[in-house]
């Protein structure tokens, strides 16, 4: 959970999670649906799949890989991971390398802080083999708490008079800033369409890629000077083999991802021709308005069809 997230940001969802999935037993067997539910709202989904995955890979092998090689085995689990595992659960002798300790290295050796190979040899050769474990914690949390990205707290720092970026006065200098690209922006338009009971169509995204495994309304991105209500006809008719006519849009949501951003409008869509089935073989269920919260779904789709389960604001 704390790759790519923040502690305050992850305590909530780590008890949520081990409150549904106690033990490796409990979540071998969940559903993969029950637990991208259980994890909705934190983001990078990969590692929810990627979780239950290596939770049946080890029950099915009966044991816990207890070495860094063996670990990294699992799926989800890379170079970072299985070092810190190895490390503090096993006593293993190797050092784990996250952002914080990379901080932490590239001041003190004046480096760029990159490539990362050599920035692991740094860490190889600083670590104390004799408490392997709590040699990675010290350093995370040094990172963390003391040598953070601005405005460092050089004047407490243990190892200020080790540390050349503090001898050259330029610390936060350290490591050197990568180049940002542009953030690409998509404009989205998605449609919801009802049955005769006033069932909801939701489909479930591919299990692997961005958002894998999580349900959504069908629908896609815009192309080149196409308005909203275009796009969601277009969208509905490739990937539902449907033709609509849109309606009133429901709600407009901007969304922030990790490398793009996008501007999600959500059109309430009338069949004109045609019975919706997945052109791509993707599952597609029909759901009451009130059962929605049952299934997974991108936060920017939760938070328009928490719009549509919102009570009434209307007085007579």
């Amino acid at each position: 959970m704390l790759q790519q997230t923040r502690v305050d940001q992850v305590w909530t969802y780590y008890e949520r999670f081990l409150t549904a999935f106690p033990t490796l037993e409990v979540l071998a067997e969940a559903d993969l649906d029950d637990v991208l539910r259980v994890w909705e709202g934190l983001g990078y989904y990969a590692r929810a799949r990627n979780l239950h995955a290596a939770a049946r890979k080890v029950i099915a092998s009966g044991h816990l890989p207890s070495n860094c090689s063996e670990l990294r085995s699992l799926p989800g689990i890379g170079p970072y991971t299985s070092r810190a595992i190895a490390s503090i659960a096993f006593g293993e002798a190797v050092a784990a390398v996250d952002g914080n300790v990379r901080r932490v290295l590239s001041r003190m050796f004046a480096h760029p802080g990159s490539p990362a190979k050599s920035v692991q040899q740094l860490a190889d050769t600083l670590l104390y083999r004799l408490r392997p474990g709590d040699h990675n914690q010290a350093m995370m949390e040094l990172g963390s708490q003391v040598c953070t990205p601005k405005n460092p707290q050089c004047t407490v720092c243990p190892l200020q008079n080790h540390c050349l970026s503090w001898s050259e006065g330029s610390p936060e200098s350290y490591p050197a800033p990568k180049k940002k690209n542009p953030i690409p922006h998509h404009n989205v338009a998605a449609g919801i369409l009802r049955n005769s009971t006033g069932q909801i169509l939701i489909q479930q995204r591919a299990p692997e890629g961005l958002l894998g495994g999580l349900w959504e309304l069908p629908g896609g991105k815009a192309k080149h000077g196409e308005s909203g209500p275009e796009t969601c006809a277009r969208e509905l008719h490739q990937e539902l083999g449907v033709e609509v006519i849109v309606g009133n849009m429901v709600g407009k949501v901007e969304h922030a991802y990790s490398h793009f951003r996008i501007t999600l409008r959500v059109y309430e869509c009338t069949i004109a021709n045609g019975q919706p089935v997945s052109t791509g073989g993707l599952t597609t269920t029909w759901v009451k308005p009130d059962a929605l919260h049952r299934f997974a779904f991108p936060k920017a789709n939760r938070r328009i069809l928490n719009l549509l389960t919102a009570p009434s604001t209307e007085t007579s």
